[in-house]
């Protein structure tokens, strides 16, 4: 447990120490490099799901396609956004995202399955919500309270993942 800090020139002596590290300070208890690994491999999942949501969007068909595929589309635009979160919590931590086509999938816990039919393409999208889902609560529990920052993010990120896969899963029961 790290000592709370009052004494105000403490803090700002620490501060000065190894500035290039940026947000990275003394009190930081984590291993930056282990967490930016685990910050990249949710990156890869949010970047492999935003192609697959992509996919559905486009391939989808039948009577009842287009708001599923609204649906698919708004998804797909979420993940987006989760990757660009992701991204930037990465360089502030020191790293580098890994947008790199050729390693995605290897990184990814979500796998990328195009599925044939509409409910086929559900089914795949919810299994990697719920595979999200549990990914972003390892994570979680691995930052804990060492990094509220990360912590924070991830939980706002699981919150949209848990609503895509109840929105999905109701689609299923129609």
């Amino acid at each position: 447990m790290s000592k709370v800090l009052n004494d105000v020139s403490e803090i700002r002596q620490r501060a000065r120490r190894d500035i290039e590290s940026g947000a990275i300070t003394p009190s930081y208890t984590l291993d930056p490099k282990a967490v930016i690994k685990r910050l990249n491999e949710a990156l890869a999942t949010e970047l492999v799901c935003v192609l697959r949501y992509r996919r559905h969007y486009f391939m989808a068909n039948g009577i009842d396609s287009e708001p599923v595929a609204a649906q698919f589309l708004e998804h797909s635009n979420e993940e987006l956004g989760h990757a660009d979160k992701l991204a930037k919590r990465i360089r502030q931590l020191g790293g580098e995202p890994n947008f790199n086509p050729d390693t995605l999938s290897g990184l990814s816990h979500a796998e990328y399955v195009e599925g044939h039919s509409l409910s086929d393409m559900i089914k795949e999208n919810v299994i990697a919500e719920r595979i999200a889902i549990e990914s972003y609560r390892d994570i979680i529990a691995f930052v804990g309270d060492a990094d509220s920052t990360t912590r924070r993010m991830l939980e706002e990120i699981l919150e949209v993942e848990e609503e895509h896969a109840d929105e999905l899963a109701d689609l299923l029961k129609s």
